[in-house]
């Protein structure tokens, strides 16, 4: 195979929608990230529906989440906001006893220019538990930017101690991302062997234990869909934020560590080998996959940082379609993809943003990939047109980050394939059976 010429990557922009799952979703695994909060979401009937389908197995265990369920008087004004609002959230206090209750906007909230920010800090006051307002409607935000819209909330609440008053070494470092506990343990332990000392991690497990931020402490994301978040850091905390690619896959973990090791000068030990390790035992995964196509419509803004490393996987990726691209906070994971596809020897793909689905599936039927990377109101027309599909959700909920984790990616990729040579085989055996 010789190198394309298309050594540089190319972006477009079409005019479809914001095609992903609702970013209120991120309720799901912030309530069990955040132990003592309680997620209030303020909307209609459809949102309520939506989170008991999409959280539904988990409504006997009592979860911390509810809906404040606007109706016409709501809608029209005739009812006041303030005194329903602290009627449910008084409910919440005596029920469940909080540390802290979220408000998540939706897509009516904005609509009738609910003033949530506006009654929050003096209803805060009236029942003594803090509130912290989010807005995560579909209207201006993608699935995963939900997550994104509370973490920028919370980083105004991360408390300012006296650097004298802290018994750690400078310069500090602070991770935000909301990771499960296991995956939180295996990236600070990578990080301790390099003796860098994580300072915090914004989410904390409990609302009284959010990381100290400080003017200057240096901080770093560990998902592609954290710019907002990365953005209020910068502005309003005046932090030093980290550019690196995102700790997803071997090659990305690495990349993450090392850039983190150089800002920290601190010489990077034993990185290779463990990548090369890592890669190692992938090999029964990338001998399935090698030589195989895959297209991204575009969901939970993961798409590059996963095409990159299904790249190095030895897998083609026609085109990478994402909900919305910030050139800037990825700019890193675009350098690095740039690089992987130099040193693949294989064509950059195009990057579409806020892709027309339409135009999509035409893209599609032309190239016959082998697997789509989609959203669920896709999968099941592509795949009774015969073509292989994952949805894109699974990666979003699924534990993907660092060393370990990139066999679990790889899991998910190769299922439609095994799957798919198991009735084969199945059929061939029928088949030899009946003659």
């Amino acid at each position: 195979m010789t190198l394309s010429k298309e050594k540089h990557i190319t972006f477009e922009c079409e005019t479809g929608n914001y095609h992903t799952f609702c970013p209120i979703s991120c309720v799901s695994w912030l309530y069990q990230k955040i132990e003592d909060s309680f997620f209030l979401v303020i909307g209609t009937k459809t949102c309520g529906y939506f989170l008991q389908n999409a959280m539904g197995v988990m409504i006997f265990a009592e979860p911390r989440y509810a809906m404040a369920e606007l109706e016409e008087g709501d809608i029209s004004a005739q009812l006041n906001d303030y005194e329903e609002l602290k009627r449910l959230c008084l409910q919440i206090k005596r029920d469940r006893q909080p540390g802290v209750i979220f408000w998540i906007g939706t897509c009516t909230t904005e609509i009738i220019k609910m003033d949530l920010e506006g009654i929050a800090p003096k209803l805060e006051c009236d029942i003594n538990i803090p509130i912290i307002v989010a807005r995560a409607n579909g209207l201006d935000y993608a699935f995963t930017q939900g997550e994104d819209t509370v973490l920028a909330a919370m980083a105004h609440r991360c408390p300012d101690v006296a650097r004298e008053t802290l018994n750690q070494e400078l310069p500090r470092l602070v991770i935000f991302g909301s990771l499960p506990e296991s995956v939180v343990n295996q990236l600070t332990y990578e990080l301790n062997k390099q003796n860098i000392k994580v300072a915090g991690w914004l989410p904390s497990t409990r609302y009284s234990e959010l990381p100290v931020i400080q003017k200057d402490d240096y901080v770093i994301g560990i998902n592609p869909f954290l710019s907002r978040t990365a953005t209020t850091l910068m502005r309003k905390r005046k932090t030093k934020l980290i550019s690196a690619p995102f700790p997803i896959g071997p090659d990305g973990t690495r990349a993450w560590i090392e850039k983190i090791c150089n800002v920290f000068n601190v010489e990077p030990r034993g990185l290779e080998a463990r990548e090369n390790e890592t890669w190692k035992n992938l090999e029964e995964y990338r001998s399935l996959i090698k030589g195989k196509s895959v297209f991204f419509m575009g969901d939970n803004l993961l798409e590059i940082s996963l095409a990159r490393f299904l790249i190095r996987c030895g897998m083609i990726v026609y085109e990478i379609g994402i909900p919305y691209m910030d050139k800037r906070y990825q700019g890193a994971e675009l350098k690095l993809l740039e690089k992987t596809c130099s040193e693949m020897q294989v064509k950059v793909p195009k990057i579409i943003e806020k892709p027309d689905n339409y135009n999509q599936i035409d893209r599609i039927k032309d190239l016959r990939p082998d697997l789509v990377i989609t959203g669920m109101a896709h999968a099941n027309p592509l795949e009774a047109r015969g073509i292989n599909t994952k949805w894109s959700v699974e990666f979003t909920f699924a534990q993907i980050h660092g060393f370990t984790n990139a066999k679990d990616i790889l899991e998910l990729i190769t299922r439609p394939i095994r799957r798919n040579k198991k009735l084969e085989n199945i059929g061939n055996h029928l088949y030899s059976t009946q003659d």
